[in-house]
């Protein structure tokens, strides 16, 4: 795929800052269609590739900005500065003086660096040295180095540079340079920076795969004809089934069965597999008919049995004939002296079968690398010591730490890291001798839209201008004039003022007259980063970015309160409002009453939800509200007046259930909307009954009810019946009970829940002799102190009070108890004082003969001092 290259020049009007330098290229308007004439006359337009001509356009557009800068010195290059340019990889342009200094330093480090770690002489050394380009890292000899200024094409020597019609640093001929790819043709620009372009000659060609012919340019005349190859294979038996393509066909890759190559096996492989072995032995019968074949998988006859022939004993010093291959030959029983693995001995052993021993064990004198230790070790082990090198490597800055080291130094490992020239950036090569390489990065810098642009070397990018470029500026204009703006060209900074009139609707409807003042958009960053003075900016009714002035338009207004015949003539912009000083008359919120305030703003909601400024609300009504409820009930509407129906009552009512067991809270408007007999089953608790039946100690068994219990006298639950002295009892029912009582003549609501039940059944005999018993036990357990007998009718006392009291009677302590407990602690209080007095003491004393001591050691030492002076 073409794409067509834009060799438009740069036009010598922009919206960017000119050029101040008079030695600055600034006559580049017609060096692009003649330096690219003659290459445009033999190729076609639509055959251009961007790739071709894009490192000759970019030096022009560097040149036309000044911005060539040496890579070394980081200088700008003017057009009567000696150059040179690197022609292999890069093409960058470098001062000549700068190149040549460069390119005697990395030669003669490079031939010091030889000479110290080769065997040859510094003479030789310094013949095979080389040099780098700075850039590319191409590398160069020694008698490459540039000693005179060539023009591009290096056929004139000191080209002209005060032609202002000739590309600087060139001779304005024809280059002339063989092309790339050796076709055969030569360069058809004028002499020109860069590498030459593709060679734009047709020739008729053909395709990768040769079935397809076509005209072609000579640069681009490799093609594929996007056909299948169909050449023929390696295999002699399958055609290419891939795309035409250049090189060679890949490998067949049809599947079928093969065998192996002795014929065994049988397998699916792939066409350029086909030739396989087995993993299975010959075992094939040689032709002495004892012996099989021992050889793994192969083609054709096994060959001659090995043993037959010649015989000789494992060291080969004596031969045996006619000897029969299945027989063993015979050591000899001289010495093996066989050749070691160590390359120095030979084995000391007898002519014996199988390997020789792998370590070589004889004691030999050694040296380490280093030379500093010599010991006695066997052969086979490798003599090292721990010294270190301390040898400076060929950085010069760091020495070589390695154990027992040779003298050939390896080259230092750590990072060179020194700031570089660009003072951007570290030198992130090993550690090094010399002057760093200068930083590969370069930086491009193009105009506000980035169709125009240049690279240059990192660290020149601050003294830089952005290029001029032609095209126009791609910033959308931000007025509602975006379609009738002018265009202009790429620029920095703000776009220029639209002259057009504004015509901008007020939101009164009326529209604004003055010139345009709508939003600028907002400028492109400047290139310079050096501080710029602001101008000062005068606000005017034409200044760009402010809002339209105020409405001038003369229009009919009324008064804040909406009255009819109070209008007045006003400026549209003027929002000031006036009071007819009647009286407001409007509805209040209440919907029952009228505002009795004089005319003032009123409370007019805006379409964006917002109330006007200096707005008054109209009285507010206080009454309470006097509308009847519904349902009817006593409580009062809560809300002062106002318009719409009550709100249903929420007071809630407290009512307890028929048994009282809880108390069930309604809101009002629930209640009374219920019926009588609604009321009755809500007011139920649902549990059982918790009133007390009259005449005995039980509940009510039926579920919470009004009105009384039913049938209080008919109790059928069981009670625990006794005697007096309660040793005899038994179960009645509860009505049987009742009866018992009313036959006896008590009412059985008088009698207490503890006694309910007894007394009922008569004593016996039994019963009075256990009685006996019982007190004659108690009689025994009381102490012997005899307490004051309780009156019976004194209040009944819990058992758990009574142990409490028990519990505290026998916690209290006598006074002998507490006069001893006293004394103890007295005694405590007194061994601890004296303690503290006795350490105070001594601990004071202890100070002052430490500080007698020191004091002699002080005077001991200065007598000492006075004597050695």
């Amino acid at each position: 795929m073409t794409t067509m290259v834009n060799y438009d020049t740069p036009s010598p009007f922009s919206d960017s800052d000119s050029d101040s330098d008079s030695e600055n290229f600034h006559v580049g308007s017609d060096l692009s269609n003649s330096i690219f004439k003659t290459y445009l006359e033999f190729s076609s337009s639509s055959s251009i590739t961007a790739v071709d001509l894009s490192k000759i356009q970019s030096f022009l557009t560097s040149s036309s900005s000044g911005a060539l800068s040496c890579l070394i010195c980081l200088e700008r290059i003017r057009p009567s500065d000696p150059t040179w340019s690197c022609s292999s990889l890069c093409f960058a342009l470098f001062h000549l003086l700068c190149i040549q200094s460069w390119a005697r330093q990395s030669s003669d480090l490079s031939a010091a660096r030889a000479a110290a770690r080769l065997p040859i002489t510094a003479e030789t050394a310094a013949k095979q040295a080389t040099w780098n380009c700075p850039k590319c890292r191409s590398s160069y000899s020694k008698s490459q180095i540039p000693r005179s200024y060539l023009c591009f094409c290096g056929k004139l020597q000191d080209p002209p540079s005060d032609n202002p019609w000739i590309l600087p640093h060139s001779c304005g001929e024809i280059c002339n340079r063989p092309l790339p790819n050796n076709c055969g043709h030569f360069c058809l620009l004028l002499c020109h920076p860069g590498p030459c372009p593709s060679c734009p000659k047709s020739i008729k060609t053909r395709c990768f795969c040769g079935s397809f012919e076509d005209f072609r340019r000579c640069g681009f005349k490799n093609f594929s004809c996007n056909r299948h190859c169909n050449k023929r294979l390696d295999c002699n038996k399958h055609n290419c089934l891939e795309i035409c393509h250049l090189g060679t066909c890949p490998p067949c890759r049809a599947r079928d069965v093969y065998r192996c190559r002795c014929g065994k096996k049988e397998e699916e492989k792939e066409c350029c597999d086909r030739d396989f072995r087995c993993e299975n032995e010959c075992k094939k019968l040689l032709n002495c008919e004892k012996h099989v074949c021992e050889r793994g998988c192969h083609a054709g006859d096994c060959g001659e049995c090995p043993l037959q022939g010649k015989r000789t004993c494992p060291c080969g010093k004596r031969v045996y004939e006619g000897m029969p291959c299945d027989g063993t030959a015979p050591v000899c029983g001289a010495t093996c002296n066989k050749l070691l693995n160590c390359g120095f001995h030979r084995c000391p052993e007898r002519c014996h079968k199988g390997p020789c021993v792998e370590t070589c064990r004889i004691v030999v004198k050694k040296s380490c690398r280093c030379g500093g230790l010599k010991k006695e070790v066997p052969c086979y082990q490798d003599l090292s010591c721990e010294r270190k090198c301390l040898r400076m490597r060929d950085c010069g800055r760091h020495a070589c730490k390695r154990r027992c080291c040779d003298g050939n130094c390896p080259p230092c490992s750590e990072v060179c890291d020194k700031r570089l020239r660009c003072k951007n950036h570290k030198c992130p090569a090993p550690c090094h001798r010399g002057a760093c390489a200068p930083c590969p990065v370069m930086v491009t810098i193009s105009c506000a839209c980035g169709e125009t642009h240049f690279e240059v070397p990192c660290g020149t990018e601050i003294n830089q201008k952005p290029p001029k470029c032609r095209k126009l500026c791609k910033i959308t204009p931000l007025c509602r004039h975006a379609s009738n703006c002018k265009p202009h060209r790429c620029h920095y900074g703000a776009c220029p003022q639209c002259w057009l009139l504004c015509e901008e609707e007020y939101p009164c409807g009326h529209k604004c007259n003055l010139r345009c003042h709508g939003p600028r958009p907002p400028p492109n960053p400047e290139f310079t980063l050096k501080p710029k003075k602001k101008k000062s900016n005068h606000h005017t009714a034409y200044t760009p970015g402010i809002p339209c002035p105020p409405c001038p338009e003369i229009v009919w207004r009324p008064c804040v309160g909406q009255h009819i015949g109070a209008e007045r003539m006003m400026v549209c912009s003027d929002r000031a409002r006036f009071s007819c000083d009647n009286l407001c008359g409007n509805l209040l919120p209440c919907g029952n009453h009228y505002c009795t305030k004089t005319c003032h703003p009123l409370e007019i909601q805006s379409s964006l939800s917002e109330h006007r400024k200096g707005s008054e609300s109209c009285e507010e009504c206080n009454l309470p509200c006097q509308k009847e409820r519904m349902p009817i009930c006593p409580h009062p509407c809560p809300l002062p007046c106002h318009p719409a129906e009550c709100p249903p009552c929420k007071v809630l009512l407290k009512r307890s259930c028929h048994c009282s067991a809880m108390v069930h809270a309604f809101e009002c408007i629930y209640y009374n909307n219920l019926s009588e007999k609604d009321q009755v089953a809500v007011r139920s608790c649902g549990g059982p009954c918790h009133r007390k039946l009259p005449n005995c100690t039980h509940l009510c068994p039926e579920i919470c009810h009004a009105g009384r219990c039913p049938a209080p006298d008919k109790c059928c639950k069981r009670v625990t019946v006794r005697c007096k002295c309660q040793t005899l009892k038994k179960e009645w029912i509860c009505q049987d009970v009742q009866a018992a009582y009313c036959d006896i003549g008590y009412d059985p609501k008088d009698i207490s829940k503890n006694q309910f039940g007894l007394g009922l059944l008569p004593c016996n005999s039994d019963c009075k002799s256990k009685v006996q018993e019982v007190d004659s036990a108690l009689q025994l357990r009381k102490p012997k102190v005899l307490e004051k007998k309780e009156p019976e009718n004194e209040k009944h006392v819990s058992k758990r009070r009574k142990r409490r009291d028990r519990i505290q009677e026998g916690k209290q302590v006598s006074k002998p108890q507490k006069l001893v407990g006293t004394l103890k602690r007295l005694l405590l209080f007194i061994i601890i004082v004296a303690a503290l007095i006795a350490v105070t003491y001594y601990g004071y004393k202890g100070l002052l003969r430490l500080s007698d001591w020191m004091n002699e050691v002080e005077v001991q030492r200065a007598k000492r001092r006075h004597q050695r002076i």
